[in-house]
């Protein structure tokens, strides 16, 4: 990988983790350092979407594939940082439907609107500070 490339999805990453860090400190008060390098892995798979699916797919595809990616992840770091390590960084098990306490629908519904804010964020990143092409969208 040249130095550029990974300038620049270090730079993606890093506004990734901060944001994330940033919507936790709003919604709950606080947050933890393991939701920065998810937070960060999150907001590379949201952009990785329009770079490996054409721009053709309509913008709502493109949330639905999100939000589902980001409850995988979540799921996959509460399985490492809750269940494994034991360290409680958040625990669903008192919201119905939760799957192991690590995911749960109402979560995966506000995953939505996060993966729209994202990806568009995500675009214009990479064609103002990256030089990438100009955000277009299909609605349908």
């Amino acid at each position: 990988m040249n130095q550029k490339l990974l300038d620049k999805y270090l730079f993606l990453f890093g506004s990734g983790g901060l944001l994330y860090i940033l919507i936790e400190l709003i919604w709950r008060g606080y947050s933890h350092w393991t939701m920065f390098a998810l937070g960060g892995i999150c907001f590379v798979f949201l952009g990785l979407i329009n770079e490996i699916l054409p721009w053709q797919m309509p913008l709502w595809m493109q949330v639905v594939i999100g939000a589902i990616g980001i409850t995988i992840l979540e799921f996959l770091t509460g399985c490492v940082v809750n269940r494994w390590l034991g360290w409680g960084v958040w625990d669903y098990s008192n919201l119905p439907g939760n799957f192991l306490g690590q995911i749960c629908p109402q979560y995966m519904i506000l995953w939505l609107p996060v993966s729209l804010a994202g990806i568009v964020l995500d675009d214009w990143i990479r064609y103002r500070a990256f030089g990438e092409e100009r955000p277009h969208y299909r609605l349908i």
